[in-house]
């Protein structure tokens, strides 16, 4: 599958330019978003953390499978140099290669989590090629926080936290034979453990993974509502 429209840097900043309708912690609306985006798209649903558009006449019947881009993964801005502010000397400081490995990790553990329910759940084949019966998602998590990343330290340190984090999905519906986008989404979640509890790579993981779960598995199953209301 030819990609080359998907992949550049121009749809990252569209990206990012995208979420300033919203933020997060609790998300809330700047201004009010546009009933119409400048591709066409019609405002379908919005809420203090989600806006959903959908284009006018859009169809999913014909897609029975999925293709999944590469999903970007940016921080919030100046996580960074405000976390490592935050640490009392050198130790324990967030390197450009944490920050690296963490984007990696994510961008892996969204994929792994969205094959998982839309293939072996869902019963979508992923596929990696353009054709009628192919969806193509084009994702991206943006304004992500890591509360207490786990990084390589030389003594044990030990944080807790009420919360792991937080990140917006920011998340495009492709037809790649057409090269027409259907729909996009952008939802800001955060982690709400109840309890206070120890942060480490394996509770980032975990706290990670339920927020993807759960945009994963709505996906799916707003594929299958959608496909049924088509067919009929």
């Amino acid at each position: 599958m030819s990609t080359t429209l998907f992949r550049t840097s121009a749809w990252a900043a569209c990206a990012v330019a995208a979420l300033t309708l919203v933020s997060v912690s609790p998300a809330q609306a700047k201004d009010a978003p546009p009933q119409v985006t400048e591709d066409g798209l019609q405002l379908a649903k919005s809420t203090k953390t989600r806006l959903v558009y959908v284009k006018p006449g859009a169809t999913f019947s014909q897609y029975d499978r999925v293709a999944i881009l590469d999903c970007y993964v940016e921080f919030e801005k100046d996580w960074q140099k405000d976390y490592n502010a935050s640490r009392m000397g050198l130790e324990g400081r967030v390197s450009d290669k944490d920050v690296e490995r963490i984007k990696t990790d994510l961008a892996a553990e969204f994929k792994k989590v969205f094959v998982d329910e839309l293939q072996n759940k869902g019963g979508y084949q992923v596929v990696d090629v353009a054709a009628p019966d192919v969806l193509l998602l084009r994702p991206a998590l943006l304004n992500v926080e890591v509360n207490a990343p786990d990084i390589m330290t030389a003594g044990i340190e030990r944080t807790v936290v009420r919360s792991a984090g937080q990140m917006t999905l920011y998340l495009e519906l492709w037809d790649p034979a057409t090269k027409t986008v259907l729909a996009r989404v952008m939802d800001a979640q955060e982690d709400d453990e109840a309890f206070a509890q120890m942060a480490n790579r394996v509770t980032n993981k975990a706290a990670a993974d339920r927020i993807l779960r759960e945009w994963a598995e709505e996906l799916r199953k707003r594929l299958d509502t959608v496909r049924r209301k088509d067919e009929q």
